[in-house]
């Protein structure tokens, strides 16, 4: 159902964010987002010039490179278009990501290593949205891979490992606690 019909109105700024999980040959996942942002019409900048309609503003990617256990191992980000000349000088800064866990802490974190005057507010924003990809990405691999060692368990006349699967309780209103949602996943396990 889409929202109900707008007021009359005219379209003025336009953000694109694409975002990809990766599993790398290596065993490790990359999660990759692609931002941009457009006018609909010209603006002179004091760097650039005239920005065109529908010119890029932002033009950012950013690439975290993350292990199964929700580690970063690398971070790199790349501003291809800027409002500033001297912006694409904080993206090495994102390197410093490195070592992080993706989880309770992870904005602050991020806020910490690559905040304010550290980092880019576009690319820093992405972030959160990326952390939230990297646990659809990789957590439904780690469920196979526990599923996969059961079964094998099972199949050589073995007690298998108990079935665990995380949720992320409270995280919303889906996985609240006690809801029909979380019973559900409950009784998956208890199977």
């Amino acid at each position: 159902m889409p929202l109900s019909a707008p007021a009359p109105r005219q379209a003025l700024h336009r953000r694109l964010i694409d975002m990809h999980g990766y599993q790398r040959d290596d065993g490790l996942y990359d999660i990759e987002a692609w931002l941009e942002d457009t006018k609909t019409y010209a603006f002179d900048n004091v760097d650039r010039g005239q920005v065109k309609a529908g010119e890029k503003l932002h033009g950012m990617w950013l690439r975290l490179t993350v292990g199964e256990d929700m580690v970063i191992h690398a971070c790199e980000a790349v501003s291809d278009f800027t409002p500033y000349a001297i912006c694409p000088q904080a993206a090495p800064n994102f390197a410093r990501l490195a070592g992080v866990t993706i989880g309770p802490g992870f904005n602050r974190a991020v806020k910490e290593r690559v905040g304010g005057a550290l980092g880019c507010t576009h690319l820093r924003e992405v972030l959160a949205q990326m952390a939230t990809v990297a646990f659809q990405t990789i957590g439904p691999m780690r469920w196979r891979k526990a599923r996969e060692v059961r079964e094998a368990a099972i199949a050589r006349g073995e007690t298998p490992p108990p079935a665990r699967r995380v949720l992320p309780l409270n995280s919303c209103y889906a996985y609240a606690e006690g809801s029909e949602v979380v019973r559900r996943h409950e009784e998956v396990a208890e199977e």
